[in-house]
Protein backbone atom coordinates (compact mmCIF):
# COMPACT_ATOMS: atom_id res chain seq x y z
CA UNK A 1 0.00 0.00 0.00
CA UNK A 2 1.04 3.59 -0.51
CA UNK A 3 2.40 5.53 2.42
CA UNK A 4 0.88 8.76 3.79
CA UNK A 5 4.03 10.57 2.74
CA UNK A 6 3.08 10.17 -0.92
CA UNK A 7 0.31 12.71 -0.44
CA UNK A 8 2.04 14.93 2.11
CA UNK A 9 2.23 17.70 -0.47
CA UNK A 10 -1.56 17.93 -0.50
CA UNK A 11 -1.82 18.21 3.24
CA UNK A 12 1.15 20.58 3.43
CA UNK A 13 -0.66 23.28 1.51
CA UNK A 14 -3.66 23.20 3.83
CA UNK A 15 -3.91 23.84 7.57
CA UNK A 16 -1.57 26.30 9.19
CA UNK A 17 0.41 26.95 5.99
CA UNK A 18 -2.57 28.42 4.16
CA UNK A 19 -3.80 30.22 7.28
CA UNK A 20 -0.50 32.07 7.68
CA UNK A 21 -0.49 32.98 3.98
CA UNK A 22 -4.03 34.38 4.14
CA UNK A 23 -3.41 36.32 7.39
CA UNK A 24 -0.28 37.93 5.95
CA UNK A 25 -2.19 38.86 2.79
CA UNK A 26 -5.04 40.35 4.85
CA UNK A 27 -2.72 42.53 6.92
CA UNK A 28 -0.82 43.75 3.86
CA UNK A 29 -3.97 44.51 1.87
CA UNK A 30 -5.62 46.38 4.74
CA UNK A 31 -2.63 48.70 5.21
CA UNK A 32 -2.31 49.23 1.47
CA UNK A 33 -6.05 49.90 1.01
CA UNK A 34 -6.07 52.62 3.69
CA UNK A 35 -2.98 54.32 2.26
CA UNK A 36 -4.24 54.20 -1.34
CA UNK A 37 -7.64 55.56 -0.37
CA UNK A 38 -6.18 58.57 1.47
CA UNK A 39 -3.76 59.43 -1.33
CA UNK A 40 -6.38 58.75 -4.02
CA UNK A 41 -8.70 61.29 -2.40
CA UNK A 42 -5.88 63.83 -2.04
CA UNK A 43 -4.63 63.53 -5.63
CA UNK A 44 -7.89 62.67 -7.39
CA UNK A 45 -5.97 60.18 -9.51
CA UNK A 46 -8.29 57.73 -11.28
CA UNK A 47 -5.71 54.97 -11.39
CA UNK A 48 -4.94 55.47 -7.69
CA UNK A 49 -8.66 55.28 -6.86
CA UNK A 50 -8.85 52.09 -8.94
CA UNK A 51 -5.94 50.66 -6.97
CA UNK A 52 -7.76 51.57 -3.74
CA UNK A 53 -10.85 49.67 -4.94
CA UNK A 54 -8.54 46.79 -5.82
CA UNK A 55 -6.97 46.69 -2.36
CA UNK A 56 -10.30 46.98 -0.53
CA UNK A 57 -11.65 44.13 -2.66
CA UNK A 58 -8.59 42.02 -1.80
CA UNK A 59 -8.99 42.84 1.89
CA UNK A 60 -12.61 41.72 1.88
CA UNK A 61 -11.64 38.63 -0.05
CA UNK A 62 -9.14 37.60 2.63
CA UNK A 63 -11.99 37.66 5.16
CA UNK A 64 -13.97 35.30 2.92
CA UNK A 65 -10.92 33.06 2.60
CA UNK A 66 -10.39 33.00 6.38
CA UNK A 67 -14.02 31.99 6.90
CA UNK A 68 -13.64 29.31 4.23
CA UNK A 69 -10.43 28.02 5.81
CA UNK A 70 -12.15 27.67 9.18
CA UNK A 71 -15.31 26.00 7.89
CA UNK A 72 -13.48 23.64 5.55
CA UNK A 73 -11.47 22.34 8.50
CA UNK A 74 -14.48 20.92 10.33
CA UNK A 75 -14.38 17.18 10.82
CA UNK A 76 -16.91 14.88 9.08
CA UNK A 77 -20.11 14.16 10.97
CA UNK A 78 -23.39 12.33 10.42
CA UNK A 79 -24.83 15.07 8.20
CA UNK A 80 -21.59 15.52 6.22
CA UNK A 81 -19.85 12.13 6.06
CA UNK A 82 -17.34 13.45 3.51
CA UNK A 83 -16.55 16.48 5.64
CA UNK A 84 -16.96 20.20 5.05
CA UNK A 85 -14.02 20.70 2.72
CA UNK A 86 -16.11 22.06 -0.15
CA UNK A 87 -17.04 25.05 2.04
CA UNK A 88 -13.57 26.36 1.21
CA UNK A 89 -14.47 26.46 -2.50
CA UNK A 90 -17.79 28.19 -1.76
CA UNK A 91 -16.16 31.01 0.20
CA UNK A 92 -13.31 31.27 -2.31
CA UNK A 93 -16.00 31.64 -4.99
CA UNK A 94 -17.54 34.52 -3.00
CA UNK A 95 -14.10 36.11 -2.86
CA UNK A 96 -13.59 35.75 -6.62
CA UNK A 97 -17.01 37.23 -7.37
CA UNK A 98 -16.25 40.10 -5.00
CA UNK A 99 -12.98 40.74 -6.79
CA UNK A 100 -14.85 40.87 -10.10
CA UNK A 101 -17.69 43.11 -8.86
CA UNK A 102 -15.76 45.50 -6.60
CA UNK A 103 -12.25 45.40 -7.96
CA UNK A 104 -12.84 44.96 -11.68
CA UNK A 105 -16.24 46.45 -12.49
CA UNK A 106 -15.86 49.51 -10.25
CA UNK A 107 -12.34 50.24 -11.54
CA UNK A 108 -13.46 50.05 -15.17
CA UNK A 109 -16.54 52.17 -14.45
CA UNK A 110 -14.47 54.78 -12.59
CA UNK A 111 -11.92 54.89 -15.42
CA UNK A 112 -14.65 55.44 -18.02
CA UNK A 113 -16.17 58.18 -15.86
CA UNK A 114 -12.76 59.86 -15.67
CA UNK A 115 -12.06 59.86 -19.42
CA UNK A 116 -13.52 63.32 -19.86
CA UNK A 117 -12.42 64.75 -16.53
CA UNK A 118 -10.66 68.14 -16.65
CA UNK A 119 -7.02 68.46 -15.66
CA UNK A 120 -6.55 69.46 -12.01
CA UNK A 121 -3.96 72.16 -11.43
CA UNK A 122 -1.31 72.09 -8.75
CA UNK A 123 -1.76 68.48 -7.74
CA UNK A 124 1.39 66.80 -6.43
CA UNK A 125 1.82 63.10 -7.09
CA UNK A 126 4.73 62.64 -4.70
CA UNK A 127 2.54 60.96 -2.10
CA UNK A 128 1.00 58.75 -4.75
CA UNK A 129 4.40 57.44 -5.80
CA UNK A 130 5.42 56.88 -2.18
CA UNK A 131 2.24 54.93 -1.45
CA UNK A 132 2.68 52.83 -4.59
CA UNK A 133 6.26 52.03 -3.55
CA UNK A 134 5.10 51.07 -0.05
CA UNK A 135 2.29 49.00 -1.53
CA UNK A 136 4.74 47.18 -3.77
CA UNK A 137 6.86 46.22 -0.76
CA UNK A 138 3.89 45.01 1.32
CA UNK A 139 2.22 43.17 -1.55
CA UNK A 140 5.58 41.72 -2.52
CA UNK A 141 6.07 40.34 0.99
CA UNK A 142 2.65 38.68 0.90
CA UNK A 143 3.32 37.40 -2.64
CA UNK A 144 6.63 35.84 -1.61
CA UNK A 145 4.89 33.97 1.21
CA UNK A 146 2.45 32.42 -1.27
CA UNK A 147 5.31 31.63 -3.66
CA UNK A 148 7.21 29.81 -0.89
CA UNK A 149 4.16 27.73 -0.06
CA UNK A 150 3.53 26.99 -3.74
CA UNK A 151 7.12 25.90 -4.29
CA UNK A 152 6.96 23.49 -1.35
CA UNK A 153 3.83 21.88 -2.75
CA UNK A 154 5.18 21.89 -6.31
CA UNK A 155 8.38 20.10 -5.28
CA UNK A 156 6.41 17.33 -3.56
CA UNK A 157 3.92 17.17 -6.46
CA UNK A 158 6.74 16.93 -9.02
CA UNK A 159 5.43 19.82 -11.15
CA UNK A 160 6.38 23.44 -11.74
CA UNK A 161 5.08 26.04 -9.29
CA UNK A 162 2.82 27.68 -11.89
CA UNK A 163 1.26 24.37 -12.93
CA UNK A 164 0.85 23.46 -9.28
CA UNK A 165 -1.13 26.65 -8.66
CA UNK A 166 -3.52 25.59 -11.41
CA UNK A 167 -3.80 22.00 -10.19
CA UNK A 168 -3.84 22.50 -6.43
CA UNK A 169 -7.15 21.79 -4.66
CA UNK A 170 -6.27 24.52 -2.14
CA UNK A 171 -8.41 27.56 -3.08
CA UNK A 172 -6.81 29.76 -0.41
CA UNK A 173 -3.29 29.50 -1.78
CA UNK A 174 -4.42 29.98 -5.39
CA UNK A 175 -6.50 33.05 -4.50
CA UNK A 176 -3.77 34.77 -2.48
CA UNK A 177 -1.14 34.10 -5.15
CA UNK A 178 -3.35 35.31 -8.01
CA UNK A 179 -4.55 38.42 -6.16
CA UNK A 180 -1.06 39.42 -5.02
CA UNK A 181 0.37 38.81 -8.49
CA UNK A 182 -2.38 40.99 -9.98
CA UNK A 183 -1.75 43.61 -7.30
CA UNK A 184 1.93 43.90 -8.21
CA UNK A 185 1.09 44.28 -11.91
CA UNK A 186 -1.66 46.76 -11.03
CA UNK A 187 0.79 48.87 -9.06
CA UNK A 188 3.05 48.97 -12.11
CA UNK A 189 0.12 50.03 -14.31
CA UNK A 190 -0.92 52.74 -11.85
CA UNK A 191 2.64 54.09 -11.60
CA UNK A 192 3.00 54.18 -15.39
CA UNK A 193 -0.38 55.93 -15.76
CA UNK A 194 0.55 58.54 -13.15
CA UNK A 195 3.88 59.19 -14.81
CA UNK A 196 2.29 59.54 -18.25
CA UNK A 197 -0.26 61.93 -16.77
CA UNK A 198 2.47 64.05 -15.21
CA UNK A 199 4.66 64.15 -18.31
CA UNK A 200 1.86 64.91 -20.80
CA UNK A 201 -0.59 66.77 -18.59
CA UNK A 202 -3.32 64.64 -20.15
CA UNK A 203 -5.66 62.94 -17.60
CA UNK A 204 -6.60 60.41 -20.28
CA UNK A 205 -3.60 58.29 -19.25
CA UNK A 206 -4.77 58.15 -15.66
CA UNK A 207 -8.25 57.05 -16.74
CA UNK A 208 -6.79 54.39 -19.03
CA UNK A 209 -4.71 53.13 -16.10
CA UNK A 210 -7.88 52.66 -14.07
CA UNK A 211 -9.54 50.74 -16.92
CA UNK A 212 -6.49 48.50 -17.41
CA UNK A 213 -6.38 47.68 -13.69
CA UNK A 214 -10.06 46.75 -13.87
CA UNK A 215 -9.53 44.50 -16.89
CA UNK A 216 -6.60 42.80 -15.17
CA UNK A 217 -8.72 42.08 -12.09
CA UNK A 218 -11.53 40.79 -14.27
CA UNK A 219 -9.20 38.24 -15.90
CA UNK A 220 -7.92 37.06 -12.52
CA UNK A 221 -11.45 36.85 -11.09
CA UNK A 222 -12.72 34.79 -14.05
CA UNK A 223 -9.80 32.37 -13.66
CA UNK A 224 -10.52 31.94 -9.92
CA UNK A 225 -14.26 31.53 -10.51
CA UNK A 226 -13.61 28.84 -13.14
CA UNK A 227 -11.24 26.85 -10.92
CA UNK A 228 -13.52 26.99 -7.85
CA UNK A 229 -16.48 26.03 -9.99
CA UNK A 230 -14.58 22.99 -11.26
CA UNK A 231 -13.81 21.77 -7.75
CA UNK A 232 -17.36 22.42 -6.56
CA UNK A 233 -18.74 20.27 -9.38
CA UNK A 234 -16.39 17.37 -8.65
CA UNK A 235 -12.90 17.64 -10.16
CA UNK A 236 -10.91 14.42 -10.00
CA UNK A 237 -7.46 14.01 -8.49
CA UNK A 238 -4.32 14.94 -10.38
CA UNK A 239 -2.74 12.35 -12.69
CA UNK A 240 -0.15 11.63 -9.99
CA UNK A 241 -2.87 11.21 -7.36
CA UNK A 242 -4.92 8.91 -9.61
CA UNK A 243 -1.84 6.86 -10.45
CA UNK A 244 -0.83 6.57 -6.80
CA UNK A 245 -4.26 5.35 -5.70
CA UNK A 246 -4.51 2.92 -8.62
CA UNK A 247 -1.00 1.67 -7.84
CA UNK A 248 -1.98 1.14 -4.21
CA UNK A 249 -5.00 -0.93 -5.25
CA UNK A 250 -3.11 -2.98 -7.83
CA UNK A 251 -0.34 -3.78 -5.34
CA UNK A 252 -2.75 -4.88 -2.63
CA UNK A 253 -2.43 -8.59 -1.86
CA UNK A 254 -6.22 -9.17 -2.04
CA UNK A 255 -6.86 -7.35 -5.37
CA UNK A 256 -6.62 -9.25 -8.65
CA UNK A 257 -7.71 -6.39 -10.96
CA UNK A 258 -9.26 -2.95 -10.89
CA UNK A 259 -12.12 -2.38 -13.32
CA UNK A 260 -13.18 1.14 -12.34
CA UNK A 261 -11.68 4.07 -10.46
CA UNK A 262 -13.21 7.43 -9.65
CA UNK A 263 -11.59 10.08 -7.44
CA UNK A 264 -13.09 13.39 -6.46
CA UNK A 265 -11.80 16.31 -4.43
CA UNK A 266 -14.18 17.04 -1.55
CA UNK A 267 -11.87 19.58 0.07
CA UNK A 268 -8.38 21.09 -0.09
CA UNK A 269 -6.77 17.88 1.19
CA UNK A 270 -9.60 15.36 1.02
CA UNK A 271 -10.33 12.83 -1.71
CA UNK A 272 -13.36 10.58 -2.11
CA UNK A 273 -12.50 7.29 -3.85
CA UNK A 274 -14.89 4.89 -5.58
CA UNK A 275 -13.44 1.78 -7.23
CA UNK A 276 -14.52 -1.54 -8.70
CA UNK A 277 -12.13 -4.36 -7.76
CA UNK A 278 -12.02 -8.09 -8.42
CA UNK A 279 -10.63 -9.97 -5.44
CA UNK A 280 -8.08 -12.77 -5.50
CA UNK A 281 -9.57 -16.27 -5.33
CA UNK A 282 -13.20 -17.35 -5.15
CA UNK A 283 -14.29 -16.15 -1.73
CA UNK A 284 -17.60 -17.10 -0.16
CA UNK A 285 -20.18 -14.33 -0.24
CA UNK A 286 -19.93 -13.87 3.52
CA UNK A 287 -16.22 -13.03 3.29
CA UNK A 288 -16.41 -10.62 0.35
CA UNK A 289 -17.77 -7.70 2.36
CA UNK A 290 -15.12 -8.16 5.05
CA UNK A 291 -12.30 -8.20 2.48
CA UNK A 292 -13.64 -5.12 0.68
CA UNK A 293 -13.93 -3.31 3.99
CA UNK A 294 -10.35 -4.21 4.86
CA UNK A 295 -9.09 -2.75 1.57
CA UNK A 296 -11.17 0.41 2.13
CA UNK A 297 -9.62 0.73 5.58
CA UNK A 298 -6.14 0.40 4.08
CA UNK A 299 -6.87 3.18 1.57
CA UNK A 300 -8.31 5.44 4.26
CA UNK A 301 -5.10 5.20 6.28
CA UNK A 302 -3.76 7.70 3.76
CA UNK A 303 -4.54 11.06 5.43
CA UNK A 304 -6.09 12.61 2.32
CA UNK A 305 -8.49 9.75 1.49
CA UNK A 306 -11.50 10.84 3.50
CA UNK A 307 -13.65 7.95 2.28
CA UNK A 308 -13.15 4.92 0.03
CA UNK A 309 -16.02 2.82 -1.35
CA UNK A 310 -15.21 -0.41 -3.19
CA UNK A 311 -17.57 -2.59 -5.20
CA UNK A 312 -17.27 -5.79 -7.19
CA UNK A 313 -17.32 -5.57 -11.01
CA UNK A 314 -20.06 -7.18 -13.07
CA UNK A 315 -19.28 -10.79 -14.02
CA UNK A 316 -19.29 -9.85 -17.73
CA UNK A 317 -17.04 -6.79 -17.29
CA UNK A 318 -13.54 -7.56 -18.67
CA UNK A 319 -12.12 -4.07 -17.95
CA UNK A 320 -8.66 -4.10 -16.40
CA UNK A 321 -7.09 -0.75 -15.49
CA UNK A 322 -3.32 -0.49 -15.77
CA UNK A 323 -0.84 2.14 -14.63
CA UNK A 324 -0.27 4.68 -17.40
CA UNK A 325 2.75 6.97 -17.84
CA UNK A 326 2.43 10.39 -16.28
CA UNK A 327 2.20 13.46 -18.55
CA UNK A 328 5.51 14.90 -19.70
CA UNK A 329 5.16 17.93 -17.44
CA UNK A 330 5.78 15.79 -14.36
CA UNK A 331 9.36 15.62 -13.18
CA UNK A 332 11.05 12.22 -13.21
CA UNK A 333 10.68 10.21 -10.04
CA UNK A 334 10.26 6.64 -8.89
CA UNK A 335 7.03 4.79 -9.62
CA UNK A 336 4.30 4.91 -6.95
CA UNK A 337 4.55 1.12 -6.55
CA UNK A 338 8.26 1.51 -5.73
CA UNK A 339 7.38 3.74 -2.81
CA UNK A 340 4.89 1.33 -1.26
Amino acid sequence: MSSPAEHAHLSEEGGSGSLVTVVIAFAANLLVAIAKTVVGIITGSASMIAEAFHSWADTGNEIFLLIGERRAGKEPDASHPLGYGRAGYVWAMFAAIGLFAVGSAVSVWHGIQSLGAPEEEGVSYTWAYLVLALSFVLEGFSFLQSVRQARRGAALSRVSALRYLGLTPNPMLRAVFAEDFAALIGIGIAAAALLAHQLTGNPLWDALGSILVGVLLGIVAIFLIARNSSFLTGEDASPLGMRTILGALLSHRDVERVSFLHTEWVGPDRIFVVAGVDLVGDLPEGELAAHLQAIEDDLERNPIVTRAVLTLPRPDDPTRLELQPLPDWYEADEEPSDRA
